[in-house]
Parts: C-alpha cells; sequence; structure tokens
C-alpha cells in the first residue's frame, strides 16, 4: 500500500466557505404585484435555518425550493381568487334557478355581487327556502369556472413536484457528500496505519 503523508492529507469541507457568495447573488425576489417581501424574506430564513446549508449547492437548491413554495402559495391564492371572482356567475345561475320568471334576478346577482344590504339578505332567504347554504354558489361558480380550476391545479401540481425534487437534490447531494467525506476518512485513516507501519518497520531495522 502506498504511504500517504497525514501532512499532506486534507478533508473535504462543505461548512467553511473561503470565497462566501454575496448577499445579492441571486437577484431580487421572484415577487409580483401585491406580494409581500418580508413574507418571502421570512420564508428563506426559515428554510435557511432549518435546512442548515452546508455549501454553494445546498444553498442554490434552497432558493429553488424557496421559489417553487412560493410559487404553489401563489398558485394557490390564484386558485382562489377565480372563485372569488367567479362568484357573481355562480350566484346568477343560482337566483335564475330559484327565480326562473322574475326579471329582477339578475339586478338581484349585481346587487348581491356589490355586496348590498337588501341583496345579501333576499338572497340569504332564497337560500334559506331552497333548504341549501352558500356553498351552493360556490359550487355554481366552480362548475362555471371548472376549465381555469383544473389548469391552476394542474399548475399547482408541477409547482408542488418541482418542488419536492428540489428538497430531494439537497437529499441526495448531503449523501453523496457524506459518501466522499467516509472515504476520505478511510483514505486518512489506512494512510495513518501506514505510516505507524512504516515507522515500526525502521525502528526495527535499526535494532
Amino acid at each position: 500500500m502506498a504511504v500517504i503523508s497525514k501532512n499532506h492529507f486534507t478533508l473535504p469541507h462543505a461548512a467553511t466557505q473561503t470565497n462566501p457568495i454575496p448577499e445579492d447573488f441571486f437577484g431580487p425576489p421572484p415577487l409580483i404585484g401585491g406580494e409581500d417581501p418580508v413574507a418571502y424574506d421570512a420564508l428563506t430564513r426559515k428554510v435557511t435555518a432549518d435546512v442548515q446549508p452546508r455549501d454553494t449547492i445546498e444553498k442554490l437548491l434552497i432558493r429553488d425550493f424557496v421559489d417553487l413554495a412560493w410559487e404553489v402559495f401563489r398558485l394557490r391564492r390564484l386558485k382562489a381568487n377565480v372563485l372569488k371572482t367567479g362568484e357573481d356567475i355562480g350566484i346568477d345561475t343560482f337566483i335564475r334557478r330559484l327565480l326562473p320568471n322574475d326579471d329582477s334576478a339578475y339586478d338581484l346577482s349585481e346587487e348581491w355581487t356589490a355586496c348590498k344590504p337588501r341583496a345579501l339578505r333576499r338572497v340569504s332567504n332564497l337560500l334559506t327556502k331552497a333548504g341549501v347554504t352558500a356553498d351552493a354558489v360556490v359550487g355554481e361558480t366552480l362548475v362555471a369556472r371548472l376549465d381555469d380550476v383544473e389548469r391552476i391545479d394542474r399548475l399547482i401540481a408541477s409547482a408542488e413536484a418541482r418542488r419536492n425534487n428540489a428538497l430531494r437534490e439537497i437529499d441526495r447531494h448531503r449523501s453523496a457528500l457524506g459518501a466522499a467525506l467516509r472515504a476520505a476518512i478511510e483514505e486518512a485513516e489506512d494512510a495513518e496505519f501506514t505510516d505507524v507501519e512504516a515507522s515500526q518497520s525502521v525502528a526495527e531495522t535499526a535494532q
């Protein structure tokens, strides 16, 4: 076995970085109008504290994870807003079903959408008489906007899959790093053992 000098052997180090990446290396967060940069920063700090990145690669993977997690949150909000803004369609469909021959049905749905107290009370009474709740309006809205909701659901599923993959990449990277560290330690131990054997042989020869 070749002798490896311990004085020239170094273990790979992940925690120590001689040239740490600057704070602005990743650029500005991928936020759109109305999104809270403070919330994004809080999420980044929380994930970083939980994961404790060991090197630049893990910092890159954490940024990917945070951005994709943020995208999932954004798409979920978008889905809720699509249903919210489509309530006028749902309530109009429902009111016309309850008042098929009433010319005021359209005005009532518009006033309900505008949250006018009289319209809110009348619609509430209509729902009670029909034996249903406000969920019926949501149901009508969902049916009317189903194509949009399904497209958003597919986008959410894709973002979730990519987010989870970023997390798995951190695990893979750490597994590979752990294997490299174990190999380096074993090599160091072999080198130390060889140095000891060589020292003993020299001593025995001298005797």
